[in-house]
């Protein structure tokens, strides 16, 4: 699966993504600094879906309407941070398609998926 990994996301997803041999790009290495709106168009541009851990990206789909290839939004609290990676593996793995074109909030115990507009 092709994705992207804002800024935002913990590179021990993205490790765990690149072991499990996925094709994900990391803003920190390829576009560091660069604005969300920036981020968000190189994903839909890339056919990747985005990884973030940045409330923002869910304004700019949904109130600005940015178009997207799809969002994947994690929200994981520190005290069980060491669980995160392989969630997000077994979710690229388990949903993949169903992934693309939505926008997906990821919680400890929950999982939901909601099309963009």
């Amino acid at each position: 699966m092709r994705l992207l990994a804002d800024e935002s996301c913990d590179f021990s997803v993205v490790q765990a993504l690149r072991t499990a041999g996925h094709d994900i790009t990391a803003a920190t290495e390829t576009a560091k600094s660069a604005d969300d709106s920036v981020i968000i168009d190189l994903a839909r541009d890339e056919a990747r879906l985005l990884l973030t851990e940045d409330r923002d990206f869910g304004q700019l789909v949904f109130a600005a309407a940015k178009e997207t290839a799809g969002v994947v939004y994690i929200r994981w609290p520190v005290s069980v941070r060491a669980t995160l990676p392989k969630t997000i593996v077994e979710l690229v793995a388990t949903q993949a398609q169903s992934l693309f074109g939505a926008f997906v909030v990821v919680e400890p115990g929950r999982i939901r998926i909601g099309r963009v507009p």
